[in-house]
């Protein structure tokens, strides 16, 4: 009987634990927490399927499982990625020779610009309509200015100043590179002057000040005491920066117009990636989209906390 009573005892025990912890969920977190699942689910489903699309066979993989269902093995191939990685090798050396020197070259004149007007003494009636004339140019979108963009490097003789390039070898389609480069730069400024400006507020103007009051110049303050605490927010503007100008068709397709270009940039590769009399080959534009998209995230791993640090202050 002794044993008997004594596993009921248990028995209730456990139970009375079991609707103390009930008792004790918070509903409210509970609906946080699934709302947090759901939309992580939501956006990480079409990278899911296209992950595992660009391992299938085309067409009979793709047909015969289903969208988000991993490849049988008499469908898994790795042929569609080393066809991608073969095809947008080129684009991908030629989206560097102008992603690259554009981002930088626009986030060190964004802060240039973001300094001069938070920490120069300006009068108020000049710097206000400078500023506004930055934030203005964020919101021109890119499509209103192909046409002049197209017709403003139709009038500029680039090819002939840069004569001795081609000389040395380098193919004149690389005009296209150089003439991207400086519309990437043009266009991304006015955004990186208003992070950086944003970020430059909160300096502290007592430190600024006693840099001047030891006989600091305005270039000398930017340099020792500006730029160096400038790193997170160079962070976010470089990724940011990077992956818009990376990502961008529009320009490409303006500039450099075909795929067949030595100077194709990948965006403009990729575009035409699994196209043929047949149909379009989903596999193999799916593998083309993940390469393509390799460099971003590189710069993400490369600069994420900077980037968090950045974003937080």
């Amino acid at each position: 009987m002794s044993d008997a009573s004594t596993t009921d005892t248990e028995q209730s025990g456990a139970l009375a634990g079991v609707r103390e912890d009930l008792e004790a969920i918070d509903g409210y977190r509970v609906a946080l927490y699934a709302a947090v699942l759901g939309l992580t689910a939501f956006y990480l489903t079409p990278i899911e399927s296209g992950l595992v699309t660009a391992f299938k066979t085309n067409p009979e993989g793709i047909s015969s499982t289903l969208p988000f269902a991993p490849p049988p093995p008499q469908f898994f191939t790795l042929e569609k990625w080393q066809t991608a990685i073969s095809a947008l090798g080129r684009g991908m050396v030629n989206s560097a020779l102008y992603a690259v020197p554009a981002t930088v070259i626009s986030a060190l004149f964004g802060s240039f610009a973001a300094y001069g007007l938070t920490q120069a003494d300006w009068r108020p009636r000049y710097k206000a309509p400078i500023l506004a004339l930055f934030v203005a140019a964020i919101f021109i979108p890119y499509q209103a200015v192909l046409v002049p963009l197209s017709q403003f490097w139709g009038s500029v003789p680039l090819a002939e100043v840069l004569a001795p390039l081609w000389a040395i070898g380098v193919p004149r389609a690389y005009t296209g590179l150089i003439e991207l480069t400086i519309s990437h730069v043009a266009y991304g400024i006015p955004i990186c002057m208003v992070l950086f400006r944003g970020y430059y507020t909160t300096v502290s103007e007592e430190m600024i000040e006693a840099a001047r009051l030891d006989g600091a110049t305005f270039a000398r303050v930017y340099r020792r005491i500006v730029f160096p605490i400038s790193t997170p927010m160079f962070a976010v503007v470089l990724i940011y920066q990077f992956t818009q100008i990376w990502n961008d068709l529009l320009f490409a397709l303006i500039l450099v117009s075909t795929e067949s270009s030595p100077a194709a940039p990948v965006v403009l590769i990729l575009a035409g990636l699994g196209e043929s009399m047949e149909g379009q080959d989903f596999a193999l534009r799916m593998a083309g989209a993940f390469v393509a998209a390799l460099p971003t995230l590189v710069v993400y791993i490369l600069f994420g906390d900077e980037f968090a640090e950045g974003v937080a202050s």
